[in-house]
């Protein structure tokens, strides 16, 4: 194998040491042994699954298509155009004929007048010539006679609910609670309330500072206790559990997974190179015994065999066959054409017969300022015009 010829030689890490050397190449040997298999296998399955795609998957799915286009797309798109569509406007139009029309027509010609001229006419009459005079009145009424008189009323009224009710309240209030509520919040306050602040700040406030220094104290001791604890157990746990498990993840489980992932990737590259040419030899193989099997026999059959039947067929039959076809339609398009000459000039006989045609025009003289008869002549001795003279004719010269 040339593979590692053309690699540049490995970096190896600082911390590596000889046992990482040792395990190397036995490593990579037991790997690729493991991976060649593998890989070899999966490159078979995708070369399958490759020509399965390209030989069976896409002609099946373009004859899937087309026979599903021919078979119920077209099919389904003529029978919507040519029968469903014209069906739907017909039941359509024969809805709206049976249940649009007749209630548009109820609706305009019917309900509408009558409501109109039945309910909201009156109502409105009745609106403008009895309630709105009626409401004017009595807002006259209620604006000129009873606002006043109301106010009136509430005035006298609130003056006696004030003077039986508020005024003894509010003098009861002012004069005999808020004295009584003074000198109670007096007495409170110079028998109660600060003999309390007193004995809290004089006595209470030394006394609990006392006790949080001593608190403070203990606590401060414990803690140091338990940090010295704490110290000691960690000092412990990382000499005898977290350094050597870390000396040996650093200095055997890292390498060893290093070497094992390198070897699997350097393996997992050369099974390709193997795996491929394997492949492009098989395939020779298969190439050659289907070129020989099948591809040369049929190369030989269409040469010897179907090209000159084919070409016996085009000159015999198709072209005679064609030309015919070609013919037969100049034919059937020429006694089409003159059919329906015939029966539009046997339609236009029968609607001359019915109606009649257009008026044929008698014959004129053309009005000819020259032209003389013989009692238009003034000239004794001119000769008389003709009858008819033409318009190409050159006048007579008079003598």
């Amino acid at each position: 194998m040339d593979y590692g010829k053309h690699r540049a030689p490995a970096h190896y890490e600082a911390g590596e040491g000889c046992l990482t050397t040792l395990i190397r190449i036995p490593v990579r040997i037991v790997v690729l042994v493991i991976v060649l298999p593998v890989r070899m296998i999966w490159d078979a399955l995708v070369a399958g699954a490759r020509a399965a795609d390209r030989i069976l998957l896409r002609p099946l799915g373009r004859a899937l298509s087309w026979l599903l286009a021919t078979l119920v797309m077209i099919p389904a798109v003529r029978l919507y155009e040519a029968v469903l569509t014209p069906l739907g406007h017909a039941l359509l139009w024969l809805a709206a004929a049976v249940f649009v029309r007749p209630w548009v027509a109820l609706w305009r010609y019917v309900l509408v007048p009558a409501v109109r001229y039945g309910f909201v006419v009156p109502v409105v009459w009745l609106y403008e010539a009895v309630l709105t005079p009626l409401g004017h009145g009595l807002r006259w009424v209620h604006r000129e006679l009873l606002a006043p008189a109301g106010r009136g009323i509430a005035a006298a009224v609130g003056w006696v609910l004030t003077a039986l009710f508020v005024w003894p309240v509010v003098g009861l209030w002012r004069y005999a609670l808020v004295p009584l509520a003074l000198a109670a919040a007096w007495l409170v306050e110079h028998l109660i309330v600060r003999p309390l602040a007193w004995a809290y700040r004089e006595l209470l406030t030394p006394l609990g500072h006392g006790i949080t220094w001593l608190l403070e104290l203990l606590a401060r001791g414990i803690a140091a206790v338990g940090s010295g604890l704490w110290a000691a157990a960690a000092w412990l746990v990382l000499t005898l559990l977290v350094a050597p498990l870390g000396r040996l993840y650093r200095w055997v489980l890292a390498p060893l997974g290093r070497e094992i992932a390198a070897a699997f990737g350097v393996a997992w590259r050369i099974a390709g190179y193997i795996s491929r040419a394997v492949g492009r030899a098989v395939g020779r193989v298969i190439g050659w015994l289907a070129w020989h099997l099948i591809g040369a026999p049929v190369t030989w059959a269409y040469r010897t065999v179907c090209t000159p039947v084919g070409h016996f067929v085009r000159d015999a039959v198709w072209a005679p066959a064609k030309r015919a076809a070609v013919e037969a339609g100049r034919t059937a398009r020429a006694a089409l054409r003159t059919a329906r000459e015939t029966v539009a000039q046997a339609r236009r006989d029968a609607w001359r017969a019915l109606v009649g045609g257009p008026r044929a025009l008698e014959p004129r003289e053309p009005g000819s300022p020259l032209a003389r008869t013989l009692g238009s002549t003034t000239v004794p001795s001119a000769a008389p015009e003709p009858e008819i003279s033409s318009l190409g004719e050159k006048n007579a010269e008079r003598g």
